[in-house]
């Protein structure tokens, strides 16, 4: 993943709304929520709601589908989990985290003066 995307992903995730509109989408599944869904579970208005999933969206975070008269929305999993492999790709001095120890770095040593 390139640097450029990760800034763009990383700034549409750092508004409160957003952030609650992916989680919530990421939770959701595949199947994804109506726009409208979305907005009414979040409690913000509509309008609010479609400027920050076209952010989400043009962030490659989340895609959008015409079913009728709605639009659909649902969380890119391949991109969350480009963005979460690239945050840590370098932890744990490059050896694989698990998820029962997570990414814990060694712990460094001190050095002593001659």
């Amino acid at each position: 993943m390139e640097a450029a995307v990760v800034i763009r992903a990383l700034g549409a995730l750092a508004q409160d709304h957003r952030l609650a509109a992916f989680r919530l989408l990421v939770q959701a599944g595949p199947e994804g929520m109506a726009a409208g869904s979305v907005s009414e579970t979040l409690g913000l208005p509509a309008s609010s709601m479609s400027f920050h999933l076209a952010q989400l969206a043009n962030a490659g975070l989340i895609t959008q589908q015409r079913q009728s008269r709605s639009i659909i929305y649902a969380a890119d999993y391949d991109a969350m989990n480009g963005l979460m492999a690239y945050l840590t790709e370098n932890c744990c001095s490059g050896a694989a985290c698990t998820t029962e120890s997570g990414c814990t770095p060694p712990a460094k040593t001190e050095r002593t003066a001659a």
